[in-house]
């Protein structure tokens, strides 16, 4: 095993974008029906959160066959620390609420071409 730091560091002297982004796996507690009565007010603090420039991404995920929807999601955040970006996950209503529970990860990003320039939330098609 290896130090966060350190890796992190050799990444950006390898010339790595070392870009650090927080990942977000949120599952359902208990049964789905819990997680709907908290959609609307999650989807308003995910656009909250997009506006803020602190949500990269989310979605939902499928199940390992990629053909039905079991209710797990994704989130990503840009954030300063892992501090705060467990307290921007334990701010979604769906995780404050009970509905949901999360595991977070730091994401280190060294190679891709992303999506920039697009509101997802907005769905807005600029693209840079």
């Amino acid at each position: 095993m290896v130090a966060w730091a350190e890796y992190k560091f050799q990444a950006k002297v390898r010339g790595a974008m070392a870009l650090e982004l927080f990942v977000v796996i949120s599952t359902p507690a208990n049964s789905t029906v819990h997680v709907k009565e908290f959609l609307t007010e999650h989807l308003a603090y995910q656009a909250e959160m997009e506006r803020a420039g602190h949500l990269a991404c989310a979605g939902p995920l499928s199940d390992e066959t990629g053909t039905q929807m079991e209710g797990a999601g994704l989130i990503i955040y840009r954030a300063d620390s892992l501090h705060d970006a467990k307290e921007l996950a334990d701010a979604d209503p769906m995780h404050s609420s009970g509905a949901r529970t999360y595991v977070l990860r730091r994401w280190l990003v060294n190679e891709g071409s992303g999506i920039q320039g697009r509101t997802l939330s907005d769905e807005e098609t600029t693209l840079s």
